[in-house]
């Protein structure tokens, strides 16, 4: 970017340095631009594949989010003294570390495949150092590149703010489009392979561009001027010390309402993945946008009272704050009136005022400083240790023991100190009325918290039909999720129907005829694994089955635990003696326990189309599921009526049988044997009381017509289909791997 103004050091911009023309920077900004987008684009496919190795259990989720930040946060230390060394050309280095990071993203799926063949199903503090060891590398670079161009762009303009502003800007917002074209394009179109493809390339091409600019204009990197370190308007007017606090306060708060507001459009959305890459899009742009307009302040006051950005910096942050407390709250009253997310406005005001904060307190903590690139990878490092910080006290710990309304009512009462803390350093009293005012409704906010998140989560999950709904009578949340039960004893997981607490085969309002066909497809099923126990209601049929010996239950969630043991057509379950329940990721599982075999293998999935669904449906699982099945063994799984979910179950395996939306999977022969169901029903018990009571004749003729439907197959509508008509019905849908993800992205 170049100016015709004089700087304070009295170097007129378009004059050159070294018998250099001073170039213009619009190019540079550009590729600063592009390279935020490959930045995010690894990230999203990065962490998926180490979870889908490692786990979405929230263990495994916050180690791998938290290293990935802490890589970026060493990164900004390695730039800021890289940027400090007076012989390094700075734009030399960024091009070079941008082609480093692109030859790495090349790579980098085969690596990670590689190390999770012989890692997989690591213990959380084993997927700690093996997440540490993988990102390292290639966060530490691309965390290296902001204090490297801010201290190229100092150079030049002399002018920590609007230089921050800008890059910070350029770079967020190029972040920003990854998310949204990942979440409406790229995932679906190109899978993870392409999509990282598709980022190296852009690094490469940004790095090499650099570097092919940079030649063409000459190797000399302008002067260290000297001259503007002693120009009062340069000065540093907050602390150094006090302002890495500050930074880390920032993103501590910043990345804490992520987290929340993650939860809370995760629960609107029933947990789709493209909600989440909107909300992250609309989050970065929201911060790009503050930047640059911090960037234009700073170009409209080029002599401005040196108080008066940290008098903007504690109004915004404190305004900031409110708008982060209400998005919830926002989003549970517009989902009553009109449908969508459209609450992603308030998240991007939000966090356009946020921010801002950033390179204000940057502008204000450094000045003039004879490295500034140096300084700002001190602030860079706090704010991003501070932002991991946030999520992991917020995700992992907070919200295993606060709700969300109190924990966002503390980071609302942490927002209002910070922004004491700021306005404090500010002296003249007159301006600062209008925080003062800001102030005073944030506090009346907080006073109101209560009635402003009471009906929030009913209201996202019932929408528009909120008032007519049966209504919620448990609500049960922790750090893993959000689970509401209704007064008619539906569950909803994660804002989506998840079962009912009910196993009675002749009111069957939960479709509880899939686990009762088992003894119809498995006569002798010894030894039995199911991932998911929701409800209990899959679980407690199973169990009751007189031919299971040992019955081994992994669940992600332990929040169904308690309301598992507050309802009594399930409760026994948790006193079974031949039942194990593990709080355990189901695929991480089975990937740390390769010598278990079972002779049956049940599991009751979720919509195909929520997030990370496809690592249970998937080819790859189903090979995975292969090598823990006995000889003759059975896979029994619910595909949500996916034709891509049966194709890929078909296609995996040489023996398939569907029942109702479930379907049964082998290496040997799948025959429904009537006569043997007909006989399991008419003598199953649950807790010592038949299931049917043969004596009266109300029931028997019900079960007889329940029976009755196992005399159809390949029928339309007929309860059970065999491998040959599926392979008809699904003839050219997509088979399920890891790397396309299935629906997920649709």
């Amino acid at each position: 970017m170049t100016t015709a103004s004089v700087p304070a050091s009295g170097i007129p911009q378009d004059h050159s340095f070294g018998g250099a023309a001073q170039p213009r920077h619009d190019a540079y900004y550009l590729l600063f631009f592009l390279s935020g987008f490959p930045a995010l684009l690894y990230q999203i496919v990065w962490q998926r594949t180490l979870f889908t190795a490692y786990g979405v259990n929230i263990e495994s989720v916050t180690i791998i989010v938290t290293v990935f930040m802490l890589g970026l946060g060493l990164g900004s230390l390695a730039g800021g003294w890289l940027s400090s060394l007076p012989r390094v050309n700075l734009l030399v280095a960024f091009g070079a570390i941008e082609v480093s990071v692109g030859a790495f993203g090349v790579a980098s799926l085969h690596i990670f495949h590689l190390v999770a063949r012989h890692t997989a199903g690591a213990t959380p503090s084993e997927t700690a150092v093996l997440a540490f060891a993988l990102l390292l590398v290639p966060t530490l670079l691309m965390g290296s590149t902001l204090p490297i161009l801010v201290e190229y762009f100092v150079q030049y303009n002399e002018h920590v703010g609007r230089s921050v502003g800008l890059l910070y800007a350029v770079n967020t917002m190029g972040s920003a489009a990854a998310c949204f074209l990942a979440a409406n394009f790229l995932m679906r179109a190109f899978g993870e392979a392409g999509t990282v493809e598709l980022a190296a390339t852009m690094n490469l091409l940004v790095g090499s561009s650099a570097l092919i600019l940079q030649r063409r204009r000459g190797l000399h990197s302008p002067p260290r001027n000297a001259e503007n370190q002693d120009s009062p308007q340069a000065r540093a007017t907050l602390p150094f010390p006090l302002g890495m606090f500050l930074t880390f306060a920032a993103g501590f708060i910043a990345l804490a309402y992520e987290i929340i507001w993650y939860r809370e459009v995760a629960f609107a959305s029933g947990g789709t993945a493209p909600a989440f890459a909107m909300l992250l899009a609309f989050y970065l742009a929201g911060i790009g946008y503050g930047a640059l307009k911090v960037h234009d302040f700073f170009e409209k006051n080029r002599s401005e009272d040196t108080q008066r950005p940290m008098q903007i910096a504690a109004t915004v942050f404190l305004l900031g704050s409110i708008f982060a407390f209400l998005v919830g709250p926002v989003l549970g009253w517009q989902l009553m009136i009109l449908p969508g997310l459209l609450l992603l406005p308030v998240v991007f005001a939000a966090s356009a005022l946020q921010g801002s904060a950033f390179p204000l307190l940057c502008h204000v903590a450094i000045g003039g400083s004879s490295s500034p690139g140096k300084k700002l990878s001190y602030l860079y490092l706090s704010n991003i240790l501070g932002s991991a910080l946030g999520s992991f006290l917020v995700g992992f710990i907070v919200l295993d023991h606060l709700s969300t309304e109190a924990t966002s009512l503390l980071l609302l009462v942490l927002g209002i100190l910070v922004s004491v803390l700021l306005a404090s350093s500010a002296r003249p009293f007159q301006i600062r009325i209008r925080f003062v005012v800001t102030g005073a409704a944030a506090l009346l906010l907080a006073s109101l918290a209560h009635p402003i998140y009471a009906h929030m989560y009913p209201e996202m999950l019932y929408k528009d039909s909120y008032r007519t709904a049966a209504p919620i009578t448990d609500l049960l949340e922790n750090r893993s999720g959000i689970i509401a039960v209704a007064s008619d004893g539906t569950i909803f997981g994660g804002g989506v129907y998840d079962g009912r607490f009910n196993t009675d085969l002749l009111h069957d309002t939960n479709k509880v005829i899939r686990p009762y066909a088992i003894p119809g497809i498995a006569p002798h099923p010894t030894q039995v694994l199911m991932i998911g126990l929701s409800s209990g209601s899959w679980a407690q049929i199973v169990a009751a089955n007189p031919a299971v010996s040992s019955f081994t239950i992994v669940e992600i969630n332990p929040g169904y635990l308690p309301l598992i043991r507050a309802h009594s057509q399930v409760a026994s379950i948790l006193h079974n003696p031949k039942v194990h329940i593990i709080i355990d990721d189901g695929r991480r599982w089975l990937l740390s326990n390769p010598d278990r075999e079972f002779d049956l293998i049940a599991m009751n999935t979720t919509f195909n189309w929520r997030a990370n669904v496809s690592d249970l449906l998937s080819r790859d699982f189903l090979l995975l599921v292969r090598k823990h099945l006995k000889p003759g063994g059975i896979f029994f799984y619910n595909t949500t009526w996916s034709r891509e979910a049966l194709a890929t179950g078909i296609q995996t395996y040489p023996y398939a049988l569907r029942v109702d939306s479930c379907l049964a999977l082998s290496d040997s022969p799948i025959r429904f044997d009537k006569q043997a169901w007909n006989t399991a029903l008419e003598n199953y018990r649950i807790d010592g009381r038949p299931v049917v009571d043969l004596t009266d004749p109300a029931q028997r003729a019900a079960l007889t017509q329940v029976e009755h439907q196992a005399d159809f197959i390949d029928t339309p509508g007929s309860l059970l289909q065999s491998r040959e008509s599926l392979l008809r019905d699904t003839s050219g849908a997509r088979v399920i791997t890891d790397n396309n993800m299935g629906t997920e992205w649709k």
